[in-house]
């Protein structure tokens, strides 16, 4: 290695090499010389690596390995890729020349302080975090974000706090001059050790060439309503906080240096009310630049407005916007073509202007990226993955994955970061002293700090994948193979299409955006019934609360079941997916993984504790396959039958609704004694509970179906209308989705500004009859527009007019195609993996030029 070159002797790369030698050693590989080479582009003239951050090629120069890049993270991927070979049982010597680059330049992992009882021993834990920040580098992952206070949202949640530890934080590390603030029970010693352990942290995260992200979620002293703080914090008022804050952040700042930046919630739910927010924002703004060295700020993009975008504009600071991805949950890898019409801006009324801008004025920046990426701006974002769908399972889907690596750059932004698994537990006081583990089996128990590890294979396949999407299959599959022996091939195949579910659940099913009021892994039941209230999703989706009428997150692409029926009964189904396509899907994923979960248990090693938790998680997941496909079922079945009044459609949606029942409710037999019997993850009524706490609701929901049943058989055997509803109508039958559009479409390279943009579809299919082009800005606060496409020849055309394109945004599109026996196709539509992106987005040329 060259002594003089700080990129191949900087602190990740030497870190790296030591990796790799470790590995050798574990094989019984000593060595006196370094067993590869590090260089850069211009010691070593590479011609395949590119010119892109973090990417490296491993060559051999005469007789030696050589990794190259022109940065220490690229060094990090390269060395780290051989020791995981050699590690596999690869010979260094057989290795041939291969290089890489990243599809995102932004993939990092969020993970979240929520509990002083279940999380102070991890926080204090050198050999956790030892583990686990080598773990996240092995997987390719660039940024570690350490989220505190964010388990409490103020001003929302209909409590106050009990559990503040760490929430506002400057008080828990240290004292600030000219200031007596303090956190009433922690004393000098503890506020050393947690700001020890702060700089520990920080400095192994970039060691390992992780930029390290420290998110102060909270800035709110005391929390208001029925608050019983554990931690009380004193010393404080109103005409002190900003100045304090200002104050803190530098402090912190100058003591913990390897703070690469800093998130911040800045709508009301961190503290602040929205009303003239950014005067307070402006000082710990301040405070930040105050340090005078470069810093990101990354705002959580929820109701920022111009004058918060003015407040960071600093000469230290590069302000980032972090938007959620698919609200506050874990969808399919595309962006939604549009959202929820309950997020639509609304004037602000008045008595309302702490939570005005962000609830009101600029509602549509709560669940995904508003109006944030027009091609103009001077301000970066990225996405950050909630972790409302799943928190506890297994998870493993490479093509899912891989979406993410191709779609997690939308519209120019920057990456994404990931909550974790377990995010969340014990939050809003829910937690227990040794509860973190939410196993209570002795045998599946994971001890010391280690619950994360269960979850290895889960955060491999996001950092490769989001590396590089195309990556070789071997990358996680030599993981497979020393985790679950003879049964790898098997686990991979059963996770891979039950790990799908829940994500398109969530797509599909948008009953709450919050991940306070959904979580589709121990499902809160919503009622099919509409003799049954739902009080609970009440307030997060549109009356009526019950299954036929929640909308989609994306209800662009998928119907709503009331608004599928509504639509054949009026003979003009659209291209949109149905709720009954989406059932056949779950089913078909059901199937495939059922299959491989039996290959797996003929051939795993059940003495291993995580094959027996693997295959436990995967036995819960078909089950709630087969509960929310027989759920989707039975729903249509019933807003159908209250639309044309056959009894007989009544009876299939409570035979069918039965069956999704019995599957759910198998759940708690699988799991006896294996979990803890209220898995908390916070104190309302679905941030915490059991499978089996579940299924009551269900039955309730069950007899009301049944009681209507029957109420509608002795009327239909009587010859009388069941409650005034007309006789009994058929609706037309649903129009088959052809097998394929029919059509083949050619991108533009990009549009020109104020002048009108033609899209072709060129038919290879006779049985084409016509198109639709659908267009929007890339802006989710704008409605879609649609223009009948014209048919000349073999080729179909749509003009968007250049008034439309006088725009700083993207064009996004697709297109509806009609076919001679009825049915229409989307273009492109979603692939069978579910994992593409079902629109075009197109630059313009001032952009792509």
């Amino acid at each position: 290695m060259n002594e003089q070159n700080p990129v191949t002797t900087g602190h990740t790369a030497t870190w790296a090499m030591e990796q790799l030698v470790r590995a050798l050693a574990e094989k019984g590989i000593t060595a006196a010389e370094p067993p590869v080479r590090l260089a850069t582009p211009d010691e070593v003239p590479t011609a395949g690596l590119a010119d892109v951050p973090e990417s490296y090629a491993v060559l051999r120069v005469d007789d030696e390995i050589v990794v190259v890049s022109n940065d220490e993270t690229g060094l990090r991927c390269g060395v780290l890729e051989l020791a995981d070979r050699v590690a596999a049982g690869e010979e260094l010597a057989g290795t041939t020349p291969f290089a890489e680059q990243p599809a995102v330049p932004v993939r990092g992992v969020v993970r979240s302080f929520s509990s002083v009882d279940e999380d102070t021993p991890w926080f204090h834990d050198k050999r956790f975090w030892t583990e686990y920040l080598t773990w996240l580098a092995a997987s390719r992952f660039n940024r570690f974000h350490l989220a505190l206070g964010m388990q409490y949202n103020y001003g929302a949640d209909r409590h106050g706090a009990t559990d503040n530890y760490l929430c506002f934080v400057y008080p828990f590390l240290f004292d600030v001059d000219g200031y007596d603030v303090k956190a009433e029970g922690v004393g000098a010693d503890e506020q050393k050790r947690n700001l020890d352990t702060l700089r520990f942290i920080a400095a192994e995260s970039k060691r390992r060439g992780l930029k390290f992200q420290l998110g102060l979620w909270n800035h709110a002293y005391d929390y208001g309503r029925d608050s019983v703080h554990r931690y009380p914090i004193t010393g404080i008022g109103p005409e002190t906080h900003a100045e304090y804050c200002k104050a803190g952040i530098a402090k912190l700042l100058t003591e913990c240096p390897d703070i690469d930046g800093l998130t911040f919630r800045v709508h009301y739910e961190g503290g602040i009310p929205d009303d003239k927010h950014e005067i307070f924002w402006r000082a710990v703004f301040e405070g930040a630049n105050s340090v005078d060295r470069p810093l990101e700020i990354d705002m959580h993009a929820k109701g920022v407005d111009q004058a918060l975008l003015d407040a960071v504009d600093l000469p230290n600071l590069s302000p980032v916007l972090s938007a959620k991805y698919w609200a506050e949950h874990v969808g399919l890898p595309y962006h939604q073509a549009s959202i929820r019409a309950k997020e639509t801006a609304k004037p602000i009324p008045a008595g309302h202007e702490m939570k005005g801008i962000t609830e009101f004025s600029r509602r549509f920046t709560r669940y995904g990226y508003g109006d944030f990426l027009h091609e103009d701006r001077n301000v970066d974002l990225m996405f950050r993955v909630w972790p409302g769908t799943q928190k506890l399972l297994a998870w493993g889907d490479p093509a899912i994955a891989a979406g993410y690596g191709r779609l997690s750059t939308f519209g120019g932004s920057r990456g994404v970061d990931l909550c974790e698994p377990l995010f969340f537990k014990g939050r809003k006081g829910s937690g227990e002293v040794g509860g973190r583990d939410p196993y209570v089996r002795e045998d599946l128990r994971l001890s010391d700090n280690r619950e994360w590890t269960k979850y290895r294979y889960g955060y491999l396949l996001w950092g490769r994948l989001l590396y590089n999407p195309d990556t070789e299959p071997e990358t996680w599959r030599r993981h497979l193979r020393s985790t679950y022996g003879e049964a790898a091939a098997h686990v991979e195949d059963a996770l891979s299409p039950l790990s799908r579910i829940l994500p398109l659940v969530t797509v599909v099913h948008g009953v709450g955006g919050s991940n306070n009021g959904y979580w589709p892994e121990v499902y809160l039941n919503l009622p099919i019934s509409s003799q049954v209230e739902s009080p609970h999703y009440a307030g997060d989706t549109d009356p009526p609360a019950n299954w036929g009428g929640v909308s989609p997150f994306d209800p662009t692409t998928f119907y709503a079941i009331d608004e599928y029926v509504a639509a054949l009964a009026s003979g003009e189904v659209s291209a949109k997916y149905t709720p009954l396509e989406v059932a056949g899907w779950i089913e078909r994923l059901v199937d495939d993984g059922q299959q491989a979960l039996d290959r797996a248990r003929q051939t795993a090693d059940t003495s291993d504790a995580q094959v027996r938790r693997v295959l436990i998680d995967l036995e819960i997941l078909v089950r709630l396959g087969r509960f929310f496909a027989g759920k989707f079922r039975a729903a249509v079945d019933y807003s159908t039958y209250r639309t044309t009044g056959q009894v007989a459609l009544l009876e299939s949606a409570v035979s069918t609704y039965q069956s999704a029942r019995d599957a759910y409710a198998e759940i708690p037999a699988i799991v006896d004694g294996v979990y803890q019997t209220d898995l908390r993850f916070g104190v309302e009524s679905s941030e915490h509970g059991h499978w089996a706490h579940r299924v009551p609701d269900m039955d309730t929901d069950l007899a009301a179906l049944t009681k209507e049943l029957q109420q509608a058989a002795d009327a239909e055997a009587t010859g009388s209308e069941a409650s005034g509803r007309r006789t009994a109508s058929r609706l037309p039958a649903a129009p088959v989705r052809p097998a394929g559009p029919g059509v083949e479409h050619a991108v533009p390279q990009s549009f020109d500004r104020g002048k009108p943009v033609t899209l072709s579809l060129e038919v290879v299919d006779p049985d084409v009859t016509g198109a639709t082009l659908h267009y929007r800005h890339v802006d989710q606060s704008k409605p879609w527009q649609q223009v009948p496409m014209e048919l000349s020849g073999q080729t179909l055309s749509g003009t968007i007019d250049g008034e439309y394109t006088a725009s700083t945004y993207p064009l996004m599109y697709f297109f509806s195609v009609q076919h001679r026996s009825g049915g229409q196709a989307l273009y492109p539509g979603l692939a069978a993996d579910l994992s593409n992106q079902p629109y075009v987005v197109l630059g313009s040329a001032t952009i792509t030029g």
